[in-house]
């Protein structure tokens, strides 16, 4: 596709009945290929807060938000989500330690330090581990040459505040950049004005689950990006990074808990030699480690003014690949290895608030120590024949998972995947393209040892596993796709529409397998649907820029509700922007269809359709100033973007699982100084 300078807001709207959210990215370049969208330069100092899931579900139609606060929100990606993603920042993989989702992957980097978001739907990936349904890979920006800086000052509704800067500098041997943010904020008010502690109130949420405070804050969050890069020679490069998040007193008013912290770092290596000859035209050693540390308490509810209960978990991983590429007979092929060891444990406690005497759970919640080790192999061949574009690839993951729990057998788990992915080009104008693969996802921790709860019941161990929703039985997941898709410009129109179906064997799904009782079962299923996305510039200066995405998923087998949870309905983004000299304008739309197809026996409910507008305004002042003006959710929409889903823990009331509603209009204002 021919790739223009976009000022856009990647945009949403609904041929949906009434909907209604929003979205805000500053200014993005959206390259396209066949089976992945880049997203360049996401640039949100604007957003009310810099969550890299607000900002994916703003761009792109396939993916949907798991709203839980302002921030740390989880995504959907063509109606899978959690481990089924795969996510990496700059190579690196990061697991939350919640296992109720509270820090889930993108809430580990901050958007502001983002430079691109490469996003792959399907099983197209052979390069890393778990890739079961889509991709996701975010690079963070890379030190300049010279001396540069930025500092943002933003302030928007809720009494949020940020400011972040950045320097960076350098020469043609050695770089180096150091970004650091802090943000801050209180509970978001929905379109009826209600905070956090005002919706529980509505909604029956019992006094013991409610916040003691009306006035906490909702998050800080502080975070530090730095960055060395040397050029050793013309042919050799090597780069160094680490990343800090310290975030403060997360609120999550959905569910029974609070994050009192959540910690995270981030360390990476890499080192690249190019044309070593004609075995090797580049050779690329990756490694990186990662670990959070996530303790979630009752602390701020009623019932944790006496005796609060408290969840410390950790997880880390480190992990390293080797790859090679080479050109065999016109061809790139790519061949290499890769490895990665996964960590995760945790325990609850309970803390008198008198004294502070913590007391220790054997039993309660208890997540025994658990490494996962992969091991694996791949090569990857990328071919084009005339007007044909061919890429095939192959992994085999060997995977052990040992635990610490007593009286549980490890688990071994082998495989072999791969893809095949073409496309014809007619001409510059007119593609067609298909891709068939299969992939494949290993259990965690959680899904197979997790004990249940025993408070306020004896904590026996007994009682921990009859209350465990952990499965010890579990068989990794397969899922086996087709795509197909057609990309055509006609003059200054681009639409690219798709199809998928993708055959899910043995999907690891949160079954209710009894009375106030459920497990992880695998369970056989499907998702399928289509996508529509395209641009239209009316001028240079003027464009139009849309984004359609339906998926359905259904139950294998003899079950009462065959509708497989967390599918989002048909979801719309839809964008105009327009500049003048130096002035930007962006007004867009995102709209979801009513929530009607849900899986009411994990829990689910109906949620009405919602369309959200929202506007924001760039004016450069004069040399290095730039005044950012906006608003999200304009018509104060009372909306709900997040189901239900039993996966996660949430507050019940009268054996329903609540309901939370998304913000209300938000205002910004953002002034940004650079040199």
């Amino acid at each position: 596709m021919n790739v223009k300078k976009i000022t856009l807001l990647s945009f949403v709207v609904a041929t949906a009945l009434n909907a209604n959210e929003a979205t805000t990215l500053n200014e993005i370049t959206i390259l396209e290929k066949s089976n992945s969208k880049l997203i360049k330069d996401i640039n949100s100092e604007e957003l009310k807060s810099a969550d890299l899931a607000e900002a994916l579900t703003k761009n792109s139609a396939n993916i949907s938000v798991v709203r839980r606060n302002g921030i740390a929100n989880d995504i959907i990606l063509r109606g899978q989500k959690k481990d089924n993603i795969n996510i990496l920042i700059d190579n690196a993989k990061i697991y939350g330690a919640c296992p109720n989702r509270m820090d889930p992957p993108t809430s580990h980097v901050v958007t502001n330090n983002i430079k691109s978001v490469k996003i792959i739907e399907g099983p197209y990936d052979v390069e890393n581990f778990g890739t079961l349904s889509g991709l996701v890979k975010v690079e963070t920006k890379d030190p300049k040459d010279g001396f540069h800086g930025e500092l943002n000052l933003n302030a928007g509704s809720f009494n949020y505040k940020k400011a972040s800067a950045t320097i960076e500098g350098g020469n043609d041997k050695v770089k180096a950049l150091i970004s650091a943010s802090t943000e801050e904020s209180k509970a978001y008010k929905d379109g009826n004005g209600d905070n956090f502690l005002e919706q529980q109130r509505k909604r029956g949420v019992p006094i013991a689950t409610q916040y003691r405070d009306n006035n906490i804050d909702a998050f800080e969050k502080k975070s530090v990006l730095t960055k060395l890069q040397f050029n050793i020679t013309d042919d050799q490069d090597l780069r160094l990074s680490y990343t800090a998040n310290r975030s403060d007193g997360i609120l999550y008013p959905a569910g029974p808990m609070d994050a009192d912290y959540d910690d995270s770092d981030i360390y990476t290596l890499g080192y690249t030699i190019r044309d070593l000859g004609a075995f090797s035209k580049q050779l690329d050693l990756d490694y990186y480690y990662s670990k959070v540390d996530h303790p979630m308490s009752t602390n701020l509810r009623n019932n944790g003014q006496i005796t609060s209960m408290t969840n410390h978990l950790k997880t880390s991983i480190w992990g390293t690949t080797l790859k090679n590429s080479l050109e065999v007979a016109e061809s790139l092929v790519t061949f290499g290895i890769d490895t990665s060891v996964r960590n995760w444990k945790g325990q609850m406690y309970t803390t008198n608030r008198s004294n502070g005497i913590q007391t220790m759970k054997e039993f309660d919640r208890r997540m025994y120590s658990t490494d996962t080790t992969n091991k694996a192999i791949f090569t990857k061949v990328e071919k084009s024949i005339g007007n044909l574009d061919l890429e095939a690839g192959i992994r085999y993951d060997n995977t052990d998972i040992e635990t610490q729990r007593p009286n549980i057998d490890d688990k071994k788990y082998n495989s072999l995947n791969g893809y095949i992915f073409t496309a014809y080009n007619f001409d510059e104008q007119s593609k067609v393209f298909a891709g068939i693969g299969k992939s494949s996802r290993v259990p965690d921790a959680r899904e197979l040892y997790q004990l249940g709860q025993t408070a306020p019941s004896p904590d026996t161990e007994a009682l921990a596993i009859s209350k465990a929703t952990s499965n010890p039985n579990l068989d990794q997941t397969k899922n086996y796709e087709i795509d197909l898709g057609i990309e055509k410009t006609i003059g200054n129109f681009y639409i690219k529409p798709k199809v998928f179906y993708s055959v899910l064997k043995d999907y690891i799904y949160n079954s209710t397998i009894a009375t106030n009782r459920t497990q992880f079962q695998n369970i056989d299923a499907k998702i399928y649907g289509f996508d529509i996305s395209g641009h239209y510039y009316f001028t240079d200066n003027f464009a139009f820029d849309y984004g359609v995405a339906y998926q359905r998923g259904k139950k294998d087998g003899d079950f009462t509700d065959k509708d497989l949870a967390e599918i989002p309905p048909l979801k719309a983004n839809l964008g105009l922007s327009y500049e003048y000299e130096k002035s930007k304008f962006k007004a867009e739309v995102v709209a979801v269809d009513r929530w009607s197809k849900f899986d009411d026996s994990a829990k689910e409910q109906e949620i009405a359709g919602y369309a959200v507008t929202n506007l924001k305004y760039t004016q450069e002042l004069f040399k290095h100033f730039e005044l950012t003006l906006g608003v999200d959710n304009l018509f104060d929409k009372v909306y709900n973007s997040t189901n239900t889903y039993q996966d996660v823990r949430y507050v019940e009331v009268g054996g329903e699982q609540i309901l939370f509603n998304d913000p209300g209009r938000y205002g910004y204002v953002n002034l940004k100084y650079s040199f």
